[in-house]
């Protein structure tokens, strides 16, 4: 497990347990389950029944003369909270490109680095040009050290995909291989065959 993975999973299960906790709340007081079960809550708890509400009018007389920077200041910190949840989302999203690729293996030999776009177009060059291929998209995501490629591979209707994977495989991966001089490069391979009209049999 990565790094960022670990953090993303404490995260959402951090999340999921304070909205897991705060809706068992509301549920225990819309249901009276308090008074149902003979249940008795702690001391000052909130939402005991149906009638309780989470801010009360004491409680909000008593925050309002804090001074007129209080809810102002309350609202900027949940709008801030609103805008870092949707950074998140969206760094999830995005596909991380590892930018350079080390030649030689990590560490790289003498410095010597490959742009990710250098090499996925060299592929999709390559790739593009075998039997059976009208079309080839490669791209590369993750670290630089453990990098990933997608390939995604448009077949004529005459191509066959067992031949072209063969073909793949010996042809632009081991050409990759051997000009980066990694023992391994993990791809992930997605065929599509191009639409065209039924040939009419006679």
């Amino acid at each position: 497990m990565t790094p960022r993975s670990a953090l993303n999973r404490s995260l959402l299960a951090l999340a999921g347990l304070v909205l897991l906790g705060g809706g068992l709340l509301v549920l225990f007081a819309g249901l009276d389950l308090y008074r149902r079960r003979d249940l008795t809550p702690p001391t000052g708890w909130p939402l005991i029944t149906p009638d309780d509400v989470l801010l009360g009018s004491a409680d909000r007389a008593r925050w309002s003369s804090q001074g007129w920077w209080w809810w102002p200041a309350v609202i900027a910190a949940l709008a801030l909270a609103v805008l870092l949840a949707l950074w998140w989302l969206l760094a999830q999203l995005r596909r991380r490109r590892p930018g350079v690729l080390p030649v030689g293996g990590p560490p790289p030999q003498d410095g010597v680095e490959l742009r990710d776009r250098a090499l996925s177009d060299a592929i999709a060059a390559e790739a593009g040009a075998l039997p059976g291929v009208e079309h080839a998209a490669v791209h590369i995501t993750g670290r630089p050290a453990h990098s990933r490629t997608h390939i995604r591979l448009t077949l004529t209707p005459e191509g066959a995909p067992i031949a072209t994977l063969g073909a793949l495989c010996e042809g632009p991966l081991r050409t990759a291989r051997r000009s980066t001089g990694l023992p391994d490069i993990p791809t992930e391979v997605r065929l599509h065959v191009t639409r065209h009209k039924p040939h009419r049999a006679e």
